[in-house]
């Protein structure tokens, strides 16, 4: 698997998002399905509506969560993707339900959540959005993040897969309404369950409605291997 991933790692750096086959098994995706549905049914975690079902801050929440979820592959795939120690600095879980009529525009990520709100060079566009703060900060920063999102059903371009704007994650802030359709290209990233998404938060990503009844159960997780600035701290830093 190791030289598999290594191909992986490499068109991943180009292209900004890779998919990779059969990180997880049956098993292991449904003991981690059974772990966050028990904790969520009697801690009342989620935020739910007819178009989404989340929780955030779902390893904190969840504890539990992390010995089935950070197995021995998936911190292979992680020492390949980070050349210095690293962390994790969010994680969510989601699922867009079959009735959602929910899709989402061409974005890149570009806040990260912090511990506390400070008046920081080169950290800007400040918010506060359910109890947390979260603001916009150095590029070198964002480009250091890696998204891993663990798919928990099969994901087609049905049940709102995501979609993406290959190599756009080496143009910077790239704002959607400069995107030129007549040089860029879209792909849809269908996955397999058990199987991840890797994804850099510049690449430009869009997502549509669900429209074949399926659910879309995917854990989000982002890691980094950078500090931030003096006095800020990540707001869901934990070591794995």
């Amino acid at each position: 698997m190791l030289l598999k991933n290594k191909e992986h790692i490499v068109s991943f750096e180009k292209n900004g998002f890779a998919v990779l086959d059969n990180i997880y098994s049956d098993t292991e995706v449904a003991h981690i399905c059974s772990c966050i549905e028990k904790a969520s049914a009697e801690k009342k975690l989620a935020e739910s509506s007819a178009h989404l079902f989340a929780i955030r801050q779902v390893i904190a929440k969840i504890p539990e969560l992390k010995s089935f979820v950070f197995t021995e592959k998936l911190h292979e795939l992680l020492t390949l993707l980070f050349d210095k120690p690293y962390f994790l600095t969010k994680a969510i879980y989601f699922n867009k339900p079959s009735e959602s009529n929910w899709f989402v525009a061409y974005h890149q990520d570009l806040s990260i959540s912090v511990d506390r709100k400070q008046e920081v060079s080169g950290y800007t566009n400040w918010t506060f959005k359910k109890g947390q703060y979260g603001v916009q900060p150095p590029i070198d920063i964002l480009e250091d993040i890696v998204t891993i999102r663990i798919h928990l059903n099969t994901t087609e371009k049905e049940n709102g897969a995501l979609k993406v704007i290959p190599t756009s994650h080496c143009k910077g802030i790239y704002r959607p309404e400069t995107i030129d359709w007549t040089t860029e290209t879209e792909h849809v990233c269908e996955v397999k369950k058990g199987s991840v998404m890797l994804m850099k938060p510049l690449t430009l990503h869009a997502s549509e409605r669900t429209t074949n009844g399926k659910q879309r159960r995917v854990l989000h997780l982002e890691f980094s291997s950078k500090k931030l600035a003096k006095h800020l701290q990540w707001q869901e830093y934990c070591s794995v």
